[in-house]
């Protein structure tokens, strides 16, 4: 697994407006970050250069506006930022997490029916998809 970008909490919340909406300017960051948080656009600017700078982001000068597309995919990220969690709050044993999971009561009969249906999915048993 190729190493990504160590991204802050608050870059995140750009990359997730970034992922949804690329490629997008600027301008439409700024917009629609202004109106789900409390950040000025200078803020938002200095987030979206720092993801630039890191690698998460390339851009394209349009005109007179920036655009901007990821250079990391979300799912990837996500993959990512799951395993450094459960290597280092559960020893990297996922077994671990989902019984405290499920000790705690943090898990709706919902979410459990649909783990129970991924990993049947992911365990290549007849009807699963991976015969």
């Amino acid at each position: 697994m190729k190493a990504l970008p160590q991204i802050s909490e608050a870059e995140y919340e750009v990359m997730k407006v970034i992922w949804k909406h690329a490629p997008i300017s600027t301008n439409e960051v700024t917009d629609i970050l202004t109106k789900t948080t409390t950040w000025s656009p200078k803020t938002i600017q200095t987030l979206v250069k720092r993801l630039v700078t890191k690698g998460a982001l390339s851009y394209e000068k349009q005109g007179r506006v920036f655009v901007y597309t990821p250079m990391i995919q979300e799912k990837e990220y996500i993959g990512q930022k799951s395993h450094s969690f459960v290597a280092r709050y559960f020893n990297g044993d996922i077994t671990a997490m989902l019984s405290s999971f499920m000790d705690e009561g943090n898990l709706s009969a919902s979410e459990i029916d649909t783990l129970r249906s991924l990993l049947l999915k992911g365990s290549g048993k007849p009807g699963s998809g991976r015969d």
